[in-house]
């Protein structure tokens, strides 16, 4: 049964209307049929006291027209069974079309729109503290903030960021890869080289065999500084300084420190033919401990290139310490040099040619002498004619050696003591800084006669010298063993001292350093000293 039923409100003022409101029933006019409303209907009727019942057409008629008063509402009512009514309410003076229902989202447009809510949420939360620690941004990153900010909120642009970073991330790892590949390279080469130049010798064999189980004891510490190295913030390795190859510098950087620090130029030693800038990681970290900024120069070795080219390579990355170190928080009126083993040997050639350069005409440095403080030599050699036969009878031969000199007539070109008693130079030896000698009493591989001497020649010159000898230390002692035993390192307080004894504030800062924990226990260190080949 179909049943129809009009509710017409707001009518106008009829007697019909004005029984409602007194609560007599409306009359019914004779000539409209009467029809008995069902029960879903009538409980509708009952809840709206002040709408007027009238009777609505027979079944299959059509609905009665809504009365055309401006601002009548009609409210019909459908039943097409007594459990079933659809109500439609229409508004005739804004007639607007029937709402439909609103389509089901799926189920992911749902969890993105959660993901939305939330990053807002978590936006809005987190403390304005952090927005003004930062520094301000470029004018480019300022220009580029507003995409940023919004790229997390966006799926798309937050894909196509992962997509760029991460190809980003495949470049620079594919650039080291190459990296790495080119020096094995080179060193492959460098090394079968090296080998046709040796040839086949029961003295290097052993040297070299003695040189791996010295490394092998040493490996727990060695692990440690690797680490350091190539995963601490504050190493800046291969830093570029000039054109050829091995142009590279490792800048060491004092952490949590303002103002401009004192700078060490550190030149690394290897005979010559194994050195690189990363055995400085040691010292490095040790003095950046305290301080005191770090760059480790790197320069070819032989058979890559010879002495004079190693002298050159130095004498340019002092030329960019001294002139670029300020734009890495290092003060460019207090840089020291300092050399190990054959690093000693080259620092002090490069030393005294550029004291000679200064002293000449047609000087075309862009460095000079005076930005040095002090030089600082570690187990060094200084003069070359007495240590040919010296290191032939420790494997590294008189044809070789001869050859990285460049040759017998080059030796004393090479010799910085034989250099300052030569009457031609002695002008340039004033210009000299601050020299300082540091050796071991019990150095095998560099006797430590040849610092003495060096003090000697210096001294009858007029130059500032000053010289510490170390009683029982051998090559290897004052510059790896000391440091990883822990404790205190005496020569490491020799050096810090001389650097910050024009700033007390700064000596005051090291007396708060902790003391250097051990990296390698002491029975391994005492094999590695018997075994040693240096």
């Amino acid at each position: 049964m179909e049943l129809l039923a009009t509710k017409c409100i707001n009518t106008p003022k009829s007697k019909n209307h004005a029984n409602t409101q007194t609560g007599h029933a409306p009359s019914r006019p004779a000539n409209l049929p009467v029809t008995r409303a069902s029960p879903a209907a009538a409980a509708v009727s009952r809840a709206s006291p002040s709408v007027t019942r009238s009777s609505g057409p027979a079944r299959g008629s059509a609905t009665a027209r809504p009365t055309k008063k401006k601002g009548a509402i009609n409210f019909q009512i459908f039943a097409r069974s007594e459990r079933n009514i659809r109500v439609v309410l229409r508004d005739k003076a804004s007639t607007f079309p029937p709402t439909r229902p609103r389509p089901r989202e799926s189920r992911g447009a749902a969890l993105v729109q959660v993901q939305m809510e939330a990053e807002l949420r978590a936006r809005a939360a987190s403390p304005p503290a952090k927005e003004r620690d930062t520094p301000p941004p470029s004018p480019a990153a300022a220009a580029a903030s507003p995409a940023e900010e919004d790229a997390p909120l966006l799926p798309g642009v937050r894909r196509r960021a992962m997509r760029e970073r991460f190809a980003q991330r495949s470049d620079s790892f594919r650039r080291e890869v190459g990296r790495a590949a080119a020096e094995t390279f080179l060193l492959t080469r460098l090394t079968l080289t090296l080998l046709r130049y040796l040839g086949i010798g029961y003295r290097w064999i052993r040297q070299f065999l003695a040189l791996c189980c010295y490394a092998l004891l040493l490996m727990p510490g060695f692990i440690q500084v690797l680490y350091y190295y190539f995963f601490s913030r504050q190493v800046h390795r291969s830093v570029v300084y000039g054109e050829q190859p091995r142009n590279r510098l490792d800048l060491y950087i004092p952490a949590g420190t303002t103002g401009l620090k004192p700078v060490v130029a550190f030149v690394t030693g290897g005979a010559w033919i194994i050195g690189y800038k990363g055995w400085g990681a040691l010292l490095g970290r040790r003095l950046a401990e305290r301080g005191i900024l770090v760059a480790c120069i790197d320069y070819r070795n032989f058979p890559q290139g010879t002495i004079g080219d190693m002298v050159e390579d130095v004498s340019q990355g002092i030329s960019f310490v001294c002139n670029n170190i300020a734009r890495y928080g290092g003060d460019p009126e207090r840089i020291y040099l300092v050399g190990q083993s054959a690093g000693a040997h080259i620092a002090a050639c490069t030393l005294v040619n550029q004291a000679i350069k200064e002293c000449g005409e047609r000087d075309t440095s862009d460095w000079s002498v005076g930005q040095l403080k002090a030089y600082f030599g570690i187990s060094g050699g200084y003069n070359l004619l007495n240590l040919v036969d010296h290191f032939h009878r420790r494997g590294l031969y008189r044809s070789v050696f001869l050859s990285i000199m460049e040759g017998e007539e080059s030796l004393r070109k090479f010799s910085p003591q034989v250099l300052v008693k030569d009457v031609a130079v002695r002008s340039a030896v004033p210009l000299l800084p601050h020299i300082i000698l540091l050796h071991g009493t019990s150095d095998c591989s560099m006797p430590c006669a040849e610092s003495e001497a060096f003090l000697d020649a210096l001294q009858q010159r007029g130059a500032k010298v000053d010289m510490f000898l170390y009683e029982g230390k051998t090559h290897t002692d004052l510059f790896l063993q000391d440091p990883l035993r822990g404790g205190r390192d005496k020569m490491l307080e020799e050096i810090v001292a001389t650097i910050h004894k024009d700033d007390p504030s700064e000596s005051t800062q090291d007396l708060a350093v902790p003391v250097a924990r051990r990296l390698v226990p002491e029975f391994m260190l005492m094999l590695a000293g018997r075994v040693s080949p240096f």
